[in-house]
């Protein structure tokens, strides 16, 4: 009863409670929903092509799940539109759904340049951004535009215009096209300068790279308008007035402004020349203990009185800088203290030595070498490791290894300090260039006419130095072929060898008439061994030794003769001459040479400074068939004439031959004639080809109708006197000298570009001491026989064959005339044999050209010998192929 009471009062109450529930509710309404917020749920990209959504999105910083503000969609499209890979972008949101949408920069597919002459793609295509297969940027374009309009502005033409263009292709490509107007070349006009009074306009113009246009200055390419050229004049001016004492000078402002008319340029300095110094109390003040400042303040270029030179004042510090570095201190500092003295207008200087530890050579390093060997280059080194330093040792090292012509040009021994104080490590950083040559050339000269030529060379053979050649050469004049190699360290040793094999024919020639005859045929076949010693770093000792084998041959047509009548021919004296008829036959030469050579020039190709000296003794006859003892000398000096780019030269040479043997009979040389010494064109200009010297003219009597000679007024044969109208042979001689100064002059840079090298010249020289060779006259002619030997005679008044007979009187007793082979009556004569100088001037000009080398002289004689032979005008011409 109790559990069924308790279960009724549960069942009971339960609809109470329900209402009740529900009464609260009533009272308690449910909250309204909270608004939505703006959270980004998801990130799309719509519009890529190449690039991976993915890659999009990482350049911007929205991701998912952030609050989506106008904020952070501003950040988003500077973020895209920083990585320029976009033409077109936008950001949409929708309900938290972000949407990136793109339009893609197109692919360039190629750089188009139109309407440039003046400067070719070469030029233009390696300084600009743009290329093909990158991104098309149009920063880039505007970019490009301003690099191409600066080229054009640094080759003087300020007017150009540059205007882009795109032309659209498929697939998203585009070419970009540079129509470039090129505009004329901007001149300088005129250069004025203001507040000058101590030098005129014209002397400072000249000091300025700069130069006016004008009709004389066609060449040059520095009159068009660069701004870099106009603040390197404002610096040249100031070092020509520092030169000259002014110390307070200064360029006010230096203005250029375009013409009216947009074509050119007036430049306007205005300066201050201030007062000029003297120099007063210079001395040095030196704090290394092996230099005394007395003594070295003593021999300073300067002296107080002197006008105040900049420039020397920088050479004393080089010079100082220089001497200590001979002695151990590479990092000797050599400062110049200056006291301007206003009131006595003088310049105190005291060159102050700072005190430096003496330098060894700790270790030298040799880098970049690919096939040359280190040695090949150590041993060029003047200093080794544990040396003192001497900056002397360096300069000539790095010259020794630049003669090599292996490497880059310019190259230069690099100092680096080593691992203490008084430590320096060298080093040569060496670009290697290739040593192999292969050349074939044609050219004509007026010495050898045509000329062709063939030779292949490998100068660093096997990366060891060794230099093997084979060349061959052809004109109408001379054939050569040689085989050539040199070891310049034998055996790892400082001593020089070489071998030498060859074959030259040479044919001599004289003049007849207008024409060119070959008079001899000289053939040599042998070889030439040499080696050397170095004695000094300049000097070295050269001993050869050479073996020839010759042949001398005349043309048996021209100058051979039945002279015994017996059917035998001989070399006929009255055709060729008694000395081409002495030099005749084949002999054999062995030849012991030793040469002594000093060489200080800076540069084996184109000297500007130092010196060649070279002495040679050969002598003949240690073996083979002739005999003599021949010596020869020759020096060279070069100086770079205040380096103004003048650069003037001498040289001097000179030679003798001694005969050892006797040739006998009247007017025979001892020595042969392919033995002696010839001068001439090219050696000594203003004189062809053995135009010097002793020789042998042949002079031809004027003929009458019937080829008998002309009688003057006393009675005497008439001969031909025109140099087109004699037989000329140069014989040599036994003793020679020349000399030669010259001066080349610089031109600008447009003429240096073109590679013109004009030269003002003289030669002096002399050629002679041969025996007086017996000379041969005919002047009665050869006489015309018939087929049984007798005389011809021509009837009076006929002509042709006519009137032909054996018979020397008619028969009224008058005389025929009688007949006589044309040009057999002659008389020779010997001229040149003389020590007397031959003087000789002009000028030359040697032009690098785009067909080759080429070399052309204009002569005036001063002073000549009866006898030679002149030439006013030579050129030398040549290519490479």
């Amino acid at each position: 009863m109790v559990a069924l009471l308790c279960c009724g009062s549960i069942l009971a109450g339960m609809p109470a409670i329900a209402l009740a529930q529900e009464a609260g509710q009533q009272q308690n309404p449910a909250p309204a929903p909270a608004p939505q917020s703006n959270v980004i749920r998801t990130i799309s990209v719509v519009g890529a092509e190449r690039l991976e959504p993915t890659t999009i999105l990482s350049y911007i910083r929205l991701r998912v799940g952030q609050e989506y503000t106008s904020a952070a969609a501003d950040e988003a499209l500077k973020d895209l539109g920083a990585t320029e890979l976009f033409a077109n972008f936008s950001i949409r949101n929708d309900n938290g759904n972000v949407v990136i949408t793109v339009t893609e920069n197109p692919v360039i597919n190629r750089i188009v340049l139109e309407g440039n002459e003046r400067l070719k793609n070469d030029k233009i295509v390696p300084e600009i951004k743009l290329a093909p297969r990158q991104i098309f940027t149009r920063s880039k374009v505007r970019a490009d535009v301003a690099r191409i309009i600066e080229l054009y502005k640094r080759q003087g033409r300020f007017a150009a215009q540059v205007e882009p263009k795109m032309v659209q292709l498929p697939q998203n490509r585009v070419d970009i096209v540079f129509e470039i107007s090129e505009g004329p070349k901007s001149k300088v006009r005129q250069i004025n300068i203001l507040g000058n009074e101590k030098f005129s306009d014209g002397e400072l113009r000249g000091e300025m790279v700069t130069k006016q246009a004008r009709l004389t200055s066609f060449f040059s390419s520095n009159t068009s308008y660069d701004p870099d050229r106009l603040a390197f004049d404002q610096q040249k001016l100031r070092q020509f007035y520092l030169t000259e004492g002014y110390a307070d000078f200064r360029v006010v402002s230096a203005v250029a402004e375009l013409t009216p008319d947009q074509k050119d340029f007036i430049i306007t300095y205005v300066v201050e020349e201030g007062e000029r110094y003297k120099f007063g109390n210079v001395e040095v003040d030196s704090q290394l203990r092996d230099f005394d400042s007395d003594t070295m303040s003593a021999n300073l270029p300067m002296k107080g009185g002197d006008w105040y030179n900049a420039k020397t004042v920088e050479d004393t510090v080089e010079q100082l800088t220089e001497l200590a570095g001979r002695f151990g201190y590479a990092f000797a500092d050599v400062q110049p203290r200056f006291r301007a003295n206003k009131d006595d207008l003088t310049m105190n200087i005291t060159f102050i030595l700072r005190e430096a530890p003496r330098v060894y050579v700790e270790r030298v390093d040799i880098n970049g070498n690919t096939l040359t060997q280190d040695k090949v280059v150590r041993r060029e080194f003047r200093l080794a490791e544990g040396d003192a330093f001497n900056s002397l040792g360096v300069l000539r090292t790095t010259a020794r290894i630049n003669s090599l012509a292996y490497f880059q040009e310019n190259f230069e021994v690099t100092q680096v300090e080593g691992s203490a104080p008084d430590r320096i490590v060298l080093e040569a950083n060496i670009e290697e260039r290739p040593t192999g040559e292969l050349q074939f050339s044609a050219g004509f000269s007026s010495i050898e006419q045509f000329i062709l030529a063939g030779s292949i060379r490998q100068r660093n053979f096997r990366g060891r130095g060794q230099t093997i050649g084979l060349s061959v050469n052809y004109s109408q004049f001379s054939r050569s072929a040689q085989i050539s190699f040199s070891e310049p360290y034998l055996f790892d040793r400082n001593i020089s060898a070489g071998i030498d094999i060859y074959r030259r024919d040479f044919n001599s020639f004289n003049f007849t008439n207008r024409d060119r005859n070959t008079t001899f045929r000289q053939s040599t076949t042998g070889f030439s061994m040499r080696a050397g010693v170095p004695l000094t770093e300049y000097m070295s000792l050269v001993g050869s030794y050479t073996l020839n084998y010759e042949d001398v041959t005349l043309d048996e047509t021209q100058f051979f003769s039945d002279l015994d009548g017996d059917g035998t021919l001989e070399c006929d004296p009255l055709r060729a001459g008694r000395f081409l008829c002495d030099a005749l036959g084949t002999r054999l030469s062995s030849i012991l040479g030793i040469s002594l050579n000093y060489n200080s020039l800076n540069s084996r190709i184109r000297p500007t400074r130092g010196k060649t000296v070279s002495l040679t003794g050969e002598f003949a006859g240690l073996g083979g068939d002739v005999r003599y003892v021949r010596f020869r000398g020759r020096a060279q000096q070069f100086w770079n004439v205040g380096n103004s780019g003048f650069i003037f030269s001498i040289l001097a040479e000179g030679g003798t031959i001694i005969p050892l043997q006797e040739r006998p009979g009247a007017g025979v040389d001892d020595v042969l004639l392919t033995d002696r010494f010839f001068l001439g064109e090219p050696q000594f200009r203003g004189f062809r080809i053995r135009g010097v010297g002793p020789r042998v003219v042949t002079r031809f009597s004027v003929l009458d109708q019937f080829n008998n000679p002309v009688l003057n007024d006393q009675g005497d044969i008439t001969f031909l006197t025109q140099r087109r109208q004699v037989r000329d042979d140069a014989i040599g001689g036994r003793n020679y000298y020349l000399g030669r100064a010259e001066l080349e002059i610089p031109l600008g840079t447009g003429a240096r570009e073109l590679g013109l090298r004009p030269s003002i010249w003289a030669d002096v020289g002399a050629l002679w001491g041969v025996e007086t060779p017996v000379l041969t006259n005919n002047e009665t002619g050869i006489p015309i026989v018939d087929d049984l030997g007798n005389q011809l005679y021509r009837v009076p008044g006929t002509s042709g064959t006519i009137g032909i007979t054996t018979d020397p009187t008619q028969p009224d007793g008058s005389p025929n005339i009688r007949l006589i082979q044309q040009g057999s009556n002659f008389r020779e004569f010997f001229f040149g044999d003389s020590p007397s100088p031959r003087i000789t001037a002009g000028i030359g000009v040697n032009w690098n050209s785009p067909f080759g080398p080429f070399r052309i002289d204009f002569a005036q004689t001063i002073r000549k010998v009866e006898g030679d032979d002149e030439r006013t005008f030579t050129f030398n011409v040549g290519t490479q192929f």
